[in-house]
């Protein structure tokens, strides 16, 4: 039995050791129909991300500082209302919810905002800087 099991690992040794290189390697036939599949994603990928949103530091106005919720959902409700063209970020920070609305790049254009949002809100209205959404499409043109 020994010299059985001798002669067969030397086989398998012999075998291992004498294979063909090019035996082991491996073809990969694909259809060409992927690479049309692959193209056209990479054209929906680029449209996709040039329409999306960018985000840069920027400024916003915080209206209300509160810890009553009702308050600040009121006050985003007034915002949408008067100011239709203004963002409006109701943000949670415990025990805190903050207002903050609009997507200023530059300062100036915040100002008047907080003047106009100041007339409305009693409180403290004041710029705060933040990072802003972009839309790349409306910042080439300007």
């Amino acid at each position: 039995m020994k010299p059985f099991t001798f002669l067969l690992s030397a086989c398998l040794i012999s075998m291992v050791s004498y294979s063909n290189p090019i035996a082991d390697t491996i073809i990969v036939k694909k259809d060409p129909r992927l690479d049309m599949l692959v193209k056209k994603q990479t054209e929906i990928n680029e449209v996709t991300t040039r329409e999306a949103r960018r985000n840069v530091p920027g400024f916003r106005i915080q209206v209300i500082n509160t810890t009553d919720r009702n308050a600040a959902i009121q006050a985003k409700t007034t915002v949408y209302r008067l100011f239709p063209e203004l963002k409006a970020y109701l943000l949670y920070q415990s025990p805190y919810f903050r207002l903050r609305v609009g997507n200023f790049e530059d300062r100036k254009a915040a100002e008047s905002y907080q003047r106009q949002l100041s007339r409305e809100f009693k409180q403290n209205v004041y710029i705060v800087n933040d990072v802003v959404e972009v839309n790349p499409d409306r910042s080439n043109e300007e």
